[in-house]
């Protein structure tokens, strides 16, 4: 069963170095965000689970008419980003009331969720860091993966082997990093250490799942 958090939905716009009390030197990740608004409040009684969606990112152009028509009906401006958080309770929420970053303030770590940056086509080194092979001129193979195969049965390369192929571009998670600082007017957090993907790409946050 899915545990039961509040998720936000933000923009990495990069990293930062921060001082703490001690003069110690903490690199950060810079996420920003806006106000989530809330277009739709589900119930155990209606949908089976309790869960509210939240919109993001205001967008005028390019909407479809379903979506327009799902805005409408909750009575908010078209948004080009939709999450749904399932809670345990939805009661303290309801159509068009504003969420924010604020709503971390008493979270001491996050998980960070992103899809990271696409490397194209990699091979063994790079992809899984491999060895590579000697670096003699009298080496049959420098930076090639070795046999993956056997001669006895069955006789050929099993599924699944570590090989070259396509590196990144995948949903990746963050876990348990530390908020640094929250700044509710610009709707700004702070969290220490990197977070997936490049600068500008969309990230989700939730509180962090081992320290809750």
């Amino acid at each position: 069963m899915k545990q039961k958090q509040l998720k936000l939905m933000g923009i990495k716009q990069g990293m930062m170095q921060l001082f703490d009390a001690k003069g110690n030197k903490v690199v950060c990740t810079v996420i920003s965000t806006e106000k989530h608004v809330v277009t739709q409040v589900k119930t155990k009684e209606k949908d089976g689970y309790e869960a509210i969606q939240l919109a993001c990112f205001k967008k005028k152009k390019n909407i479809a008419k379903p979506q327009l028509g799902h805005f409408k009906k909750a009575n908010v401006e078209p948004r080009n980003g939709l999450c749904e958080s399932r809670l345990s309770d939805v009661s303290a929420y309801q159509m068009g009331q504003e969420v924010g970053v604020e709503s971390f303030q008493e979270i001491t770590y996050v998980d960070v969720i992103g899809v990271s940056k696409g490397k194209g086509y990699q091979g063994v080194m790079k992809r899984h860091h491999f060895a590579g092979g000697p670096a003699a001129h009298g080496s049959g193979f420098h930076r090639h993966g070795g046999s993956c195969g056997m001669r006895s049965s069955p006789g050929r390369c099993l599924p699944g082997q570590k090989k070259a192929g396509h590196m990144g571009d995948e949903r990746v998670t963050s876990e348990s990093l530390k908020v640094i600082k929250i700044d509710a007017d610009k709707q700004i957090i702070l969290v220490e250490g990197s977070v997936p993907g490049s600068r500008g790409g969309r990230v989700y946050i939730t509180p962090a799942k081992k320290r809750s």
